[in-house]
């Protein structure tokens, strides 16, 4: 892992990226590195596209400004993609990593990235939401996916703090039904 990684969640309010901005600082946490998670929003209404960052480091953390140079972007609504630069501030070996039905070659021709050594991951975050937690909620998904992408953290580590997170605001048997979707999504992602 880098010195500094920084990570880019974009989303519409109401998905989860907040929440699993902070699970994932949490969990490398845990995991004994240093974290940062914050969120940022437009309107403040449901559905309204909002972003969501996070700062993870072997080191201390001294940097206190938004994130414009994110090493990954996480992407929970495709939609997003042509009502955003989701791409802005991607260097050019970045990693993508879209909620979607697309496989991630489809995915790199819309991004407009056939060219780029970046790589781009793909998952039906949606899909797997709704066949285990019974509703559209991609962002646990989504965080077993980007661990699945990138060896990050480890799998435990992201479900022991999602349980403990998670479990402070929702009933036992949701809370597992959210960790049964981020093992199917570290399984299934797609490069």
């Amino acid at each position: 892992m880098a010195k500094l990684l920084e990570i880019r969640w974009h989303g519409r309010a109401g998905q989860g990226a907040k929440t699993a901005a902070l699970v994932l600082a949490e969990a490398a946490i845990s995991a004994g590195r240093y974290a940062q998670a914050f969120p940022e929003y437009g309107p403040e209404r449901m559905g309204a596209p909002m972003q969501a960052f996070n700062r993870i480091s072997d080191e201390p953390i001294t940097v206190h400004s938004h994130v414009t140079n994110p090493s990954i972007v996480v992407i929970l609504d495709p939609t997003l993609i042509a009502a955003t630069n989701v791409k802005a501030g991607v260097p050019a070996d970045g990693i993508y990593l879209v909620n979607t039905t697309m496989g991630p070659c489809e995915m790199r021709k819309r991004l407009g990235l056939t060219d780029s050594p970046a790589k781009v991951y793909t998952l039906d975050a949606t899909q797997i939401s709704m066949d285990t937690i019974g509703r559209a909620m991609p962002n646990t998904p989504m965080m077993g996916a980007l661990v699945g992408a990138t060896g990050l953290l480890e799998l435990d580590q992201l479900i022991a703090d999602t349980r403990e997170k998670l479990g402070r605001k929702l009933r036992p048997e949701i809370v597992e039904k959210n960790i049964e979707a981020i093992r199917r999504a570290f399984q299934e992602v797609a490069s």
